[in-house]
């Protein structure tokens, strides 16, 4: 028995990754290998091939797609938060500020349930139903301390103690929440019935943007 028929299977095909040329010699061979298909007859080595790189083309086409569409709705966003920093600025209190805020998170965000958080009351505007005001002297203020001393904006289904505060008698109907900061002024909580609208992971730099917008309008009113 000589070298060559000692060689197993995986020698054979660690060669073959070093010489993928091999075959390129002696394509009488590469015509006569057969390829197991999991599911309907051999197929030849060559048709094998072809369906690997169509099945590969139909995954790059897949992901273009989605690299459109997600480009698409990126720059919906960026117009929209574009019209929202506009609004803002062109307001000229801090009640007509915060009512615009509250307007466009519901309308052009599509908020199912909006909630603004001051940390101190605004003078001309008392707590409603999208507004309330929990100063760190109130016992609620502690269910926020740890989202306030990170400074990030927050996605998910929220932990109760949250949540309860947020939304009072709707906690029933709110699934999935975004909350961002609005630099030690606000917080501002934008809740979905739907549990997947809002999810741990998804991208925060337009709600960050956001809450730096709201911010940077309402400190020209408040101190």
């Amino acid at each position: 028995m000589t070298d060559t028929e000692k060689l197993g299977a995986h020698e054979i095909a660690a060669w073959l990754r070093r010489h993928p040329e091999f075959l390129r010699q002696f394509p009488d061979l590469a015509g006569s290998l057969v390829v197991p298909r999991e599911s309907g007859p051999a197929a030849s080595l060559a048709s094998y091939q072809l369906e690997v790189l169509r099945e590969k083309n139909r995954e790059l086409t897949r992901r273009l797609h989605e690299l459109s569409a997600n480009a698409q709705e990126n720059e919906r966003l960026s117009v929209r938060i574009h019209q929202l920093t506009l609004g803002l600025m062109r307001q000229t209190s801090a009640v007509d500020t915060l009512s615009a805020m509250a307007a466009s998170l519901a309308e052009d965000f599509n908020g199912d349930i909006v909630r603004i958080v001051l940390f101190k009351p605004v003078a001309g505007i008392e707590p409603n139903e999208w507004l309330d005001v929990i100063g760190p002297g109130d016992m609620r203020f502690k269910a926020f301390a740890d989202f306030l001393a990170g400074d990030e904006p927050l996605c998910g289904r929220l932990q109760p103690a949250k949540h309860d505060v947020l939304y009072g008698e709707r906690v029933d109907d709110v699934q999935s929440t975004a909350l961002f900061p609005a630099q030690g002024l606000a917080m501002v909580a934008v809740g979905s019935g739907d549990p997947n609208r809002f999810y741990p992971g998804m991208g925060t730099l337009f709600l960050r943007m956001m809450g730096e917008a709201f911010a940077a309008a309402l400190s020209r009113y408040v101190d």
